[in-house]
């Protein structure tokens, strides 16, 4: 079955099956699988799950890096009917106690130093956890297998949830369904023309809607994922050439790093497209980009959310002429420009974007009040109708049907492609005894896109004490390392808005 001639959604685990069977489909550090064999591998570890007394849309997660058995589990979850709930690896234990407690996950899947360092008590009592290498060991053991006939084919029902920052609070889940991932996989494959001779290098963290896609989309085209966890941008360089890769997508800061190596031929000579999301090219970026791999690989900009997994593209041929615009909709998206009355904004006319059709998510996990705020009924005049995602972006789309963005309605800080609440840097700053308020601003980077800054009035009683250097050290153990500020600011009083609340708006242009 070639997915790629499917019009509509389809059970997510189908992707596993590929048309050409003796084809490879992943690359790891353990070794290599064709389709055949991924497809093998996705039912023993689907029928490893069902063996653990797992029930149907139970959440199972996993905090581990680009192994094999990472790349399995949303394929496997979902032959399974279970829900995946994945992890960053680089996020500390308290951020995975919240995601475990909040989903109600029954079992994580991770490794033995992080099994070290979680306190458990932090963690929902019904959570059980398990080594990975005992999971793969099990497999490599075990005889049983599920194939795909075994499967949920309601292409609505629930199969993920990735927890992404918002504009207060901690991380929220938002919930995915089959149809919205594997329509997802198949979108991304057309528009970026993926086939089964490519070779997709997976560096994005694949707890990430976009990281990944990078596999989803690669399967869904037929061709090859080659996860890699890297250390530095040289890895990245080395392994584009010893894997000959065709596709590699990154987030700006990433980019800004590579462009600044030497690539030998070998790591350019098979690179077809350059995929970003994330956060914004820019002009000279694109220059920069263009100098190393020239007019012969296609250079793709993106925008997405994930409660709408990716909403717009630009044609590689326009990114030249229009190296900051957000392109147009992606197969599968309407996307709408609605003014602040409800009507689609006029050409050049600044409005929200709003994204509606098959690609919009199922809202958040247990949070109805947020969902309401974000999830709303399409404006009069889409063509989808149903529920919409409201991103709070404004953009604006010009004559020629372009989209450009315009700014954040919310306190959102990106920084090197992540998505960061300030409330989350807030808390923990709070919660020693010695700080009395935070506020933590993003602030223009060239190399990150925001950095941040960590505004803070000291307790009385540690007025003549080092804060900024005791709470240096305490973040820095209790947050992960996009989160860390560049700077900490300490005021002896903070400005208050007329509600008298903290004003963000004066402290994002304070002078300092």
């Amino acid at each position: 079955m070639n997915v790629l001639d499917q019009n509509n959604a389809f059970p997510l685990d189908w992707l596993a099956i590929g048309e050409d069977h003796d084809a490879i489909a992943l690359v790891t550090r353990s070794g290599s699988l064709n389709y055949k064999m991924l497809n093998h591998r996705v039912g023993q570890l689907a029928f490893w799950l069902r063996d653990q007394g797992i029930q149907v849309g139970d959440r199972v997660a996993a905090w581990l890096p680009k192994t094999e058995l990472a790349c399995l589990m949303p394929l496997a979850c979902a032959r399974a009917d279970l829900v995946y709930v994945p992890i960053n690896p680089v996020l500390k234990p308290a951020q995975v106690s919240h995601i475990l407690s909040d989903s109600g996950a029954v079992l994580l899947i991770t490794n033995a130093p992080r099994i070290k360092s979680m306190d458990w008590e932090l963690v929902n009592g019904g959570c059980r956890l398990v080594d990975d290498r005992q999971v793969s060991q099990s497999i490599a053991e075990g005889e049983g297998s599920l194939d795909p006939s075994s499967a949920n084919t309601n292409t609505e029902s629930l199969v993920a949830i990735l927890y992404t920052s918002g504009s207060t609070g901690r991380p929220k889940g938002v919930m995915l369904s089959h149809g919205n991932l594997s329509l997802g996989a198949i979108s991304v494959a057309r528009y970026l023309k993926l086939g089964p001779d490519d070779r997709t290098l997976c560096v994005l963290p694949l707890s990430f809607d976009y990281g990944q896609n990078q596999l989803l989309s690669t399967w869904a085209a037929g061709g090859c994922a080659v996860p890699l966890d890297y250390l530095a941008p040289r890895d990245v360089i080395k392994a584009c050439d010893r894997e000959q890769i065709t596709t590699l997508a990154a987030v700006p800061p990433l980019w800004v790093q590579l462009v600044e190596q030497e690539w030998p031929d070998g790591s350019v000579s098979a690179m077809r497209r350059l995929t970003n999301s994330g956060g914004a090219l820019t002009p000279s970026l694109v220059s920069e980009l263009r100098s190393i791999f020239g007019t012969k690989t296609d250079l793709y900009a993106m925008y997405g959310l994930t409660e709408a997994f990716r909403s717009t593209y630009l044609d590689p041929s326009l990114i030249d002429e229009n190296p900051t615009s957000m392109g147009t909709a992606i197969p599968f998206a309407e996307i709408l420009v609605v003014d602040g009355n409800g009507n689609i904004a006029k050409p050049s006319e600044e409005g929200e974007l709003v994204h509606a059709g098959p690609l919009v998510a199922h809202g958040y996990w247990q949070d109805p009040e947020r969902s309401a705020r974000r999830f709303k009924p399409a404006p009069k005049d889409s063509e989808y109708g149903g529920l919409a995602v409201w991103s709070g972006d404004t953009v604006r789309r010009e004559a020629d049907g372009l989209l450009y963005f315009v700014g954040r309605d919310d306190a959102m800080i990106k920084s090197s492609g992540n998505r960061i609440s300030p409330n989350e840097i807030e808390e923990v700053a709070i919660e020693t005894e010695w700080v009395a308020e935070a506020v933590a601003i993003g602030i223009p980077d060239d190399r990150l896109g925001h950095a941040i800054r960590l505004f803070i009035r000291v307790s009385d009683d540690f007025k003549n004490e080092d804060v900024d250097a005791l709470l240096t050290k305490y973040l820095k153990r209790n947050l992960p390392n996009f989160m860390q500020p560049q700077d900490i600011i300490v005021l002896d009083e903070f400005p208050k808005n007329p509600n008298g609340k903290l004003d963000r708006n004066a402290l994002a242009k304070a002078e300092v």
